[in-house]
Parts: structure tokens; sequence; C-alpha cells
């Protein structure tokens, strides 16, 4: 079940000071966890596994989203913001707190910059718990198939 992507990462500056001209495509054989978290706790309320080349987005839409959390704020990064995405929180009552993402192009107008920085600064919490998740498998799931990768994702989680 598992498939090939490709990721994508900004390439860094070149000893002399100069930046390539192109960006950096890692190719990546594997599972995503997709998981929602108690902001304050750090605890995962909510999470699914699906192969690493399925779309960020359409996930939020397939019960991540916990109704009986107290807080309604939903906060994601950019692959999460779509109009189906906003659509949907505001039908089941949540509040939209998912990062802009950057005119094609073009520079960030300043207010948006703002916006997502005081944003990143609540994101910032959820990737100690992707940290732990990946000390705890080793960065490694090695299983054979979706059903036995949910399972030790989700030993991991818990």
């Amino acid at each position: 079940h598992a498939r090939w992507t490709l990721k994508f990462t900004k390439a860094k500056r070149q000893d002399d000071g100069t930046m390539p001209s192109s960006d950096l495509a890692i190719p990546f054989f594997g599972y995503k966890s997709h998981v929602s978290i108690d902001r304050k706790y750090r605890f995962i309320r909510k999470w699914k596994t699906t192969h690493a080349a399925a779309s960020d987005g359409a996930r939020l839409r397939e019960g991540l989203l916990d109704k009986t959390n107290t807080a309604s704020s939903v906060w994601a990064d950019t692959a999460y913001r779509s109009k189906a995405n906003e659509d949907f929180m505001e039908k089941q009552g949540f509040v939209s707190k998912v990062h802009r993402k950057k005119p094609h192009l073009k520079t960030m107008p300043r207010h948006i910059q703002k916006s997502n920085a005081g944003k990143s600064v609540i994101r910032s919490r959820v990737e100690h718990v992707f940290a732990d998740q990946k000390s705890q498998t080793g960065l490694f799931v090695r299983t054979v198939g979706i059903t036995r990768a949910t399972m030790r994702i989700g030993l991991a989680n818990i």
C-alpha cells in the first residue's frame, strides 16, 4: 500500500554565498501520519495513516477533526487550506486558523506574514509531538501493508 512520492525542500545557500537556481526534490517511499492534537496538553486525539503520496488537505474532512474537543480552532499548515476545507470547517462549527499561501511570483503581504507568524507559534507545539513520534519509530515503519503500518504508527502515537 505504500507509494512513492516527491518531497520538495528549499535548496541551501552554497559556500560561496550564492543560492542554487532550483529547489530539491527528494524521492520518498512509505506512509504518512495525519494527526489531530490537543494544543494545550500535546495529546494526540485522532490520527489517520495513509500512503506517502496522499494529499494532506483531503484528510481533514475524513474524521480528523474532533467535535468533543473544547476548542473550536483548527491550526494547520498551507497544505490544508482549500475552499472545500474552509467550507467544511465553517459548516461543522470550527474556526479556521490555517496558514495562508504565498502568492505565486509575488512577495507575501506584510499582514499575512504577521498572521502566519502568529499561527506558527501555536503550530510549533505540534512539531514536538512529531519529533517524539519519530524517535519512537526511529524514522522507519518496517511493516508490509497499511493495516500494520496504521497499528505501528498508532502505537507510537499512544
